[in-house]
């Protein structure tokens, strides 16, 4: 059965977990096909409001996050206005209170440093609870682990944990990762990804290679 292109809702029954592409209005938020988040808490659907944190307009930031990804209860990304500028002599961010101490509006995101957007490749699984902050890029197949916070980069098919994230290990030698970013099944027709579903979900890694690779 195929669920309708409009339908958020991927399991019959199932209103915790949603295709999260269909959620989303903002245009600073970008999310890719078959994408899904899984909420037991709360509505899956406010995701951009409970889960999408400091994400102001004023930033020009935007979280982008590819294809087939699974994103888990409760995970954040946390933007730059989280943030207080290190430039000042003072934790206190007075250029966000501009009107109590007679400073310009125009000068507002002086209260921060901006770190850029966020950046989640295809294929990347994101645990319980974890936390990625602004201006990190996390790579295609990667894992964060439940509860990490994320303050750099995830390099692909890498899984990371811990607070900060450090890696732990990558899930397939060099070699193997190289030729996975080269497949990118992920942009592959919906058919080709039913054809090899035997593959993919046995980690047939030869089988797929050995598949006919649709045009991009």
């Amino acid at each position: 059965m195929t669920i309708p292109a409009d339908n958020p809702y991927p399991r019959t029954n199932d209103r915790e977990t949603i295709y999260l592409k269909n959620a989303i209005t903002d245009p600073d938020i970008v999310v890719g096909d078959y994408t899904i988040y899984n909420d037991f808490v709360r509505d899956p659907a406010e995701f951009a409001k409970n889960n999408v944190l400091y994400h102001y307009p004023v930033n020009h930031d935007r979280l982008v996050i590819g294809k087939f990804c699974s994103i888990a209860c409760g995970a954040k990304f946390l933007f730059t206005s989280a943030n207080h500028t290190l430039r000042s002599l003072a934790t206190y961010p007075f250029p966000i209170f501009f009107e109590e101490w007679d400073l310009e509006k125009k000068n507002v995101t002086e209260a921060w440093d901006n770190k850029g957007g966020i950046l989640v490749g295809n294929d990347v699984w994101i645990g319980y609870e974890a936390v990625i902050l602004s201006g990190v890029t996390i790579g295609d197949g990667a894992i964060i682990g439940a509860r990490t916070v994320v303050t750099g980069d995830v390099p692909p098919y890498t899984i990371a944990g811990g607070v900060p994230a450090k890696p732990i290990r990558r899930r397939f030698d060099a070699q193997t990762i190289s030729k996975l970013q080269k497949l990118r099944w992920w942009d592959w027709p919906r058919d080709a990804i039913a054809r090899q579903m035997g593959a993919i979900c046995s980690g047939d890694f030869d089988a797929l290679c050995a598949a006919d690779i649709p045009l991009a």
